[in-house]
């Protein structure tokens, strides 16, 4: 590459899939960004858009996180040999400190690694996780309260400003 050509960025760049059922069902409390070791037709299948997250969360096991319940459909053209497994554990990559934190805080009774999002940052495909505490039935309805109250809120500032516009 010579001193005045451009680095290409690939084509597919931002996020790739977002865990929605996250906010409601765990209280987030720290986010991590972790790498994910992937062969070449998950990598091609991400790109295709072909990448389900709604129930992947992490787990430590002998000091290495694990990515469990991430769904990456098979890529069509590819053939049985060099085919990967849809639902396999994939490895996370995170600094050692980071993964010993993650491993003192989720020793405690409540608390788990969902994922987050997924995205491509520089080329590589990178996750974000969440320590999340489970919430119980009364933290969900005291959002859902909390949530028509603001809405309430709004419809009356616009109800107000349409009078006097």
């Amino acid at each position: 590459m010579g001193e005045h050509e451009k680095r290409v960025v690939p084509a597919s760049t931002g996020l790739i899939a977002s865990n929605k059922k996250v906010g409601r069902d765990y209280e987030v409390l720290e986010k991590y960004e972790c790498g994910l070791e992937l062969r070449g037709t998950e990598v091609k299948s991400i790109r295709a858009g072909r990448v389900n997250v709604s129930d992947s969360f992490a787990r430590i096991e002998k000091g290495q996180l694990f990515l469990y319940g991430c769904d990456i459909q098979p890529w069509e053209t590819a053939g049985s040999w060099f085919q990967h497994e849809q639902k396999r554990p994939r490895r996370l990559l995170a600094h050692k400190k980071e993964i010993l934190k993650m491993e003192l805080q989720t020793v405690q009774k409540g608390y788990a690694l969902p994922l987050l999002q997924m995205y491509w940052k520089n080329g590589k495909v990178k996750v974000q996780l969440g320590l999340g505490r489970g919430k119980t039935h009364r933290d969900r309805r005291y959002d859902l309260k909390a949530r028509a109250e603001m809405l309430e809120a709004r419809r009356e500032v616009v109800k107000f400003n349409k009078r006097f516009a």
